[in-house]
């Protein structure tokens, strides 16, 4: 095929292209999932995947985790520095360190270089959230972790294959250090035949459209994505925008952890300055500034158009900063394994300031990202080792224009639950509630989603129980006079049928047979004054269980007797209620 190479390409070509590759990276997203061992990949879909260009540039994302996207850039860059001038044909490289390249040590990114012959053009690209990677504790996630040596094995940038062969030491090193090698290594092997997809349908659309052309293309679409991305911050209001959102405390002290955020817009640019945030954590809630970066994009991408396309060009538009020392930067040997809450906060954060500028296009807070509830021990008889890592996702805040959605992963995971039939034929568990959680949501015109209960009864005889949940002292905010939603709770009855004694936000203990543990989600927070809801709908959450009878009348003013909204009850609360205001 040719073309003027000082001529724009033709507008066919273009979209032919671009929806190449964004059918690639799905690909690419379905082949981890046919292939991944561990349920944690499989099945919760902790992955993303993306191609980057030679220069190392995103150029188009999979319909999975984003929120690990945005952190490939500054991954991209350690593993130039250590291989600028040794990439070769055959050669992967992993690393998980997340003092170099990586975000924290569950998530592996896996880099395959392109080569068309001995020319350099691309990457494949995906990342896995592993279920072990040894440590002190099951699942190697836990917020309790003092510092980076007790979270597990550094991997820094390193090949594992090395000219096509394979790195049998760092295989070995692998399989010694985690407690499920079988499930960790063949997580491993899907990341390797995924990349080798991306390779060769990149290889593909090279053969049949020529490299030269190929290139043209993928510097024309990252300029579409800045220029969509610049048109967008232009009819934004210039000035400076914050907000504060706050962590409960980081499992060790209570107090609250302060996220703060100025937005500033400037033309079409915009910076995001993270000073007066917190100072770094003792617990393991701290963030590398990779992660807080790609949670920044996020957010901000979730207020642009569908239109814009999810690759670099969105990048060169803002500029994030966060202060060396914080708990969005912190110091070597920070702890960093239970980061995630983090940039779930950043998330809330920045789309909080988000409201100022683009109020009609950001929604209330979810339910503050998941929770995690991981579980590991040893069969009595055998010794296997067992590690389950429940991420329960659980509600969308309310919108401009409609209620959240119920039991939903918010954009920050975009991932699933775990089927009950799968937790019980994998683990040593009796899944004996999951279901919504009725009053959870947020008051308001449009009310928030509501979150779930999930309650589990061990069936080992002990194991080690991580619980990683949030929003319980800060509850998900409403917007323009929406309520926040229900706060999270942790409940523990040591046996079936004993009382219920609620738990920290954050708690590593052992647990033994029989021992119960349930965890009860936030909703979404709520979107506009409650008492411009009708109260039809507020009457239909009633009859579906969803709004008790008396949240319906503290919540949304809304009085129900007998199945039907008592409509001049309900005038005179709603009249007392405006009056009062």
């Amino acid at each position: 095929m040719t073309q003027d190479p000082h001529k724009p390409l033709d507008p066919v070509t273009f979209a032919v292209l671009k929806s190449a590759f964004e059918s690639i990276v799905d690909d690419m997203a379905y082949t981890v999932m046919r292939t991944a061992r561990s349920p944690i990949v499989r099945d919760v879909l902790d992955y993303s995947a993306t191609m980057c260009d030679a220069q190392g540039r995103i150029l188009a994302q999979a319909k999975t985790v984003a929120l690990h996207l945005g952190a490939v850039p500054d991954a991209m860059a350690a593993l130039q520095r250590h291989y600028a001038d040794d990439l070769n044909p055959g050669d992967v490289i992993i690393f998980n360190d997340p003092y170099d390249g990586g975000m924290h040590l569950p998530d592996i990114f896996m880099f395959k270089p392109i080569f068309a012959g001995a020319r350099h053009i691309g990457y494949a690209v995906v990342i896995c959230h592993h279920c072990d990677v040894g440590g002190r504790v099951p699942g190697s996630n836990a917020s309790d972790s003092t510092e980076i040596f007790q979270e597990g094995l550094r991997i820094p940038p390193l090949k594992l294959f090395d000219k096509g062969v394979r790195n049998k030491t760092l295989f070995d090193i692998i399989t010694k250090n985690v407690r499920l090698p079988d499930l960790v290594i063949g997580d491993l092997e899907a990341q390797l035949a995924t990349c080798a997809l991306g390779e060769r349908e990149y290889l593909r659309l090279a053969d049949r459209y020529g490299i030269d052309l190929l290139e043209r293309f993928l510097a024309e679409f990252l300029d579409y994505g800045e220029r969509l991305t610049r048109r967008a911050f232009a009819a934004w209001p210039d000035g400076a925008y914050s907000f504060t959102d706050y962590i409960d405390g980081d499992g060790f002290d209570e107090a609250a952890i302060p996220i703060h955020v100025a937005i500033t817009v400037t033309g079409d640019q915009i910076g995001v300055d993270f000073e007066g945030s917190a100072p770094q954590v003792k617990g393991a809630i701290n963030s590398t500034l990779s992660f807080v970066k790609s949670a920044t994009y996020l957010a901000v991408r979730c207020v642009l158009d569908p239109d814009v396309p999810n690759n670099a060009g969105v990048y060169r538009c803002i500029d994030v900063s966060a202060p060396l020392g914080t708990v969005l930067n912190p110091h070597f040997p920070a702890p960093v394994a239970a980061r995630a809450l983090t940039g779930y906060r950043v998330v809330d954060t920045v789309l909080g300031a988000l409201a100022a500028i683009v109020p009609e296009r950001v929604a209330a807070a979810g339910e503050g990202g998941n929770t995690v509830v991981c579980l590991g021990g040893y069969d009595a008889d055998t010794r296997e080792p067992f590690i389950i890592v429940d991420m329960i996702n659980g509600a969308l805040g309310a919108r401009a224009t409609k209620d959240g959605i119920d039991a939903v992963t918010n954009p920050s995971q975009n991932m699933s639950n775990m089927p009950v039939e799968i937790m019980e034929a994998t683990y040593p568990l009796m899944i004996e509630e999951y279901a919504l959680r009725p009053d959870s949501c947020g008051a308001g015109r449009n009310r928030g989603g509501l979150g779930v209960v999930r309650q589990y009864r061990l069936l080992a005889k002990s194991a080690v129980m991580q619980l990683r949940a949030d929003r319980y002292a800060h509850p998900p905010y409403g917007l323009f006079g929406g309520g926040p939603a229900a706060s999270s709770r942790n409940w523990l009855a040591e046996q079936a049928g004993e009382d219920f004694t609620l738990l920290d936000s954050k708690v590593t203990r052992n647990v033994f047979r029989g021992a119960v543990i349930r965890h009860e989600q936030a909703g979404g927070g709520g979107y506009g004054d409650p008492l411009e809801r009708d109260p039809q709908r507020v009457l239909a959450d009633v009859l579906d269980g969803k709004v008790s009878v008396d949240y319906a009348r503290s919540g949304f003013s809304v009085v129900v007797r007998e199945g039907q909204v008592d409509e001049a009850a309900t005038a005179a609360l709603r009249a007392a209620k405006a009056a009062a205001a």
